[in-house]
């Protein structure tokens, strides 16, 4: 295995652990999520079709065909996650620490590299179409 293997790897693991370490809470009900999502006025919707959508995107980030699409899918989710700390929770929220805040940062920055790794990918999509 060489070095660019192990990074891309490196960058699917750290991107689909933060978000599906994240699920228990989001699919149990935990109190900080419904906080979260309350805050957002997108309780319970918002909180479970988050929850399936992260799901969704770490499984196409973990199979090396689909590692581009999740990419992407988990890019667009990480800004809107960033987006509402940032506008409307705040970093920390309930005195995480703002914890939640980087991780979403985190899957984001990870997301990105993974989108600019295989962007050609996306070029070759578009030329189907």
């Amino acid at each position: 295995m060489n070095i660019q293997s192990i990074l891309l790897w490196v960058l699917r693991l750290v991107a689909a652990y933060f978000m599906l370490q994240t699920l228990y809470y989001k699919f149990s009900g935990a109190e900080e999520s419904i906080y979260i999502f309350s805050t957002l006025g997108m309780e319970p919707w918002g909180r479970i079709g988050t929850g399936i959508m992260e799901l969704i995107a770490s499984a196409l980030i973990l199979y090396p065909r689909t590692t581009h699409l999740g990419a992407l899918l988990g890019l667009g989710l990480m800004s809107g996650a960033i987006f509402f700390h940032l506008t409307k929770l705040g970093v920390a929220v309930n005195g995480d620490g703002g914890l939640l805040f980087y991780y979403a940062v985190t899957v984001f920055v990870s997301c990105a590299i993974l989108v600019l790794i295989f962007r050609e990918r996306f070029f070759a999509l578009l030329k189907k179409a």
